[in-house]
Formats: structure tokens, C-alpha cells, sequence
């Protein structure tokens, strides 16, 4: 570690897990991009971050349903809201982080806590199933539960204490991912129906 690395801060994650108790489903990002990108604080704050465009065309068939209208934000309201009414739960899977460049990128996140996965789940005691939304949070729960990463757009089932679950890995929301939004839309409104949730 060169001396330039050390003075690299460490960030903690600036939101507590939503963990509604009805929750089924449990949705793990990687870590929040930097505070000035947030359009509101929440989860996947970042303007040009499509999840809620995507909830809101699966379960409104309107990719601006969360949308504050005139604004470039989010209504963090409606969102919480939705997520309590439908049973998602949502954190990350990295709770101290070192940006190794601005941005917000997987690719520049050194994690340097990540997430007792296992601790949030007992919380949940309706959870079926994991759900990572990129490759940094995929890793990081392969890591912990020591299994393969599925495929994209695909689950596999695994097991913690004697409590089977799915584990899915779910296509980035961020648009850096090379996918066009219906497409996407259309990876996650499979999981939405076999996880009872649509």
C-alpha cells in the first residue's frame, strides 16, 4: 500500500438498512455514490440510476412513477411506500468503502467491511430470497455464503443456518450496464412473479 493509498477516507454507508418485517425479497446493492449525486436519500438516489424507472414500468407500467414531477427526483415517499406494500427489503453489501477514484463505479470500491448478510436475514424472517443488482454486491455475497455467482438474470438456491433461499443476480440499474431498460425491466419482473411479489 503506497503512502498515497492511506489517505484515501473511509466512508461508512450513510443510510440504515430498510428492513420492512413483511419483506420477501432482500435487494443488495454495492455502497450509495458520493452524497452531491443523491436526487434523494435513498436507495438508488442517483438521477440517472434507473431502478425506480424500472419499478415503476413493471409494477405501474410507467417508468415515471417515482418521479417527482419537473424535478430531476425521485419521491423517496412513494418509493417507501412501495417497498413496505410489496415486501422489498434494501441495503448494501459493503458498509465501509474507500472510493479509489470520484465516482461512484464498482470498479474503484475497495470494500473494507462488507455487510453480515447473515445478520440482516435474521431480521427478516420472511425473506425467500437475495437479490444483488451488480457484480461487486454478487461477489461479496458469493464470498459469504461460499457459493458460485449466478448468472445474470438467473438464481440459484442456497442455504444459511438450515433456511433455504434464492439468490439471484440481477442485471446493474446503473446505465453504465450495456442493457437497454426494457430489458432489464424484463430480467427483473421475472424475479418480481416467482418471488410472489407481482
Amino acid at each position: 500500500m503506497t503512502h498515497h493509498d492511506q489517505n484515501l477516507q473511509c466512508e461508512s454507508h450513510p443510510l440504515t438498512p430498510f428492513l420492512p418485517a413483511n419483506a420477501k425479497v432482500l435487494m443488495l446493492g454495492s455502497f450509495p455514490p458520493k452524497q452531491e449525486r443523491w436526487s434523494m436519500e435513498w436507495f438508488y438516489p442517483n438521477w440517472i440510476n434507473d431502478m425506480w424507472r424500472l419499478m415503476g414500468l413493471i409494477f405501474f407500467e410507467d417508468k415515471h412513477h417515482f418521479e417527482l414531477s419537473g424535478e430531476k427526483r425521485f419521491d423517496k415517499e412513494r418509493i417507501t411506500e412501495f417497498c413496505k406494500e410489496r415486501g422489498i427489503a434494501l441495503y448494501d453489501t459493503a458498509s465501509k468503502v474507500r472510493r479509489l477514484k470520484d465516482n461512484a463505479s464498482d470498479k474503484y470500491l475497495e470494500v473494507v467491511t462488507p455487510t453480515d448478510i447473515a445478520e440482516l436475514l435474521q431480521q427478516l424472517p420472511l425473506c425467500g430470497s437475495i437479490v444483488t443488482t451488480g457484480e461487486k454486491a454478487s461477489e461479496i455475497v458469493a464470498h459469504q455464503f461460499q457459493c458460485p455467482i449466478p448468472a445474470v438474470g438467473t438464481r440459484m438456491e442456497i442455504s444459511l443456518q438450515g433456511r433455504d433461499l434464492h439468490f439471484w443476480r440481477m442485471p446493474s440499474t446503473s446505465r453504465a450496464y450495456p442493457l437497454s431498460l426494457e430489458k432489464k425491466a424484463s430480467a427483473y419482473r421475472r424475479l418480481f412473479i416467482e418471488e410472489n411479489i407481482l
